[in-house]
């Protein structure tokens, strides 16, 4: 039997679930989505205004999927 045998997964690499990626994805998604719904019900925004929301939203979706997620995406043994 080889080490891929139980589920498809080598040892100690993490176990990644469907709602994971899901959240991964809204997160990677939401600040691009936000910033155009701003642009089309409130106006323009300047370049600068756009990369600083971006790495703002981007950081704290960030930190909460880390919290989050942290103890169902951990390695096993």
């Amino acid at each position: 039997m080889t080490a891929l045998g139980r589920g498809g997964r080598k040892p100690g690499e993490p176990i990644y679930l469907r709602r994971h990626l899901i959240v991964l994805a809204l997160a990677v998604g939401l600040p691009v989505v936000l910033l155009q719904l701003y642009k089309i019900y409130i106006g323009p925004v300047s370049f600068g205004a756009q990369m600083g929301f971006g790495i703002l939203i981007s950081v704290l979706a960030g930190i909460v999927l880390y919290f989050t997620y942290r103890s169902s995406a951990q390695n096993q043994p």
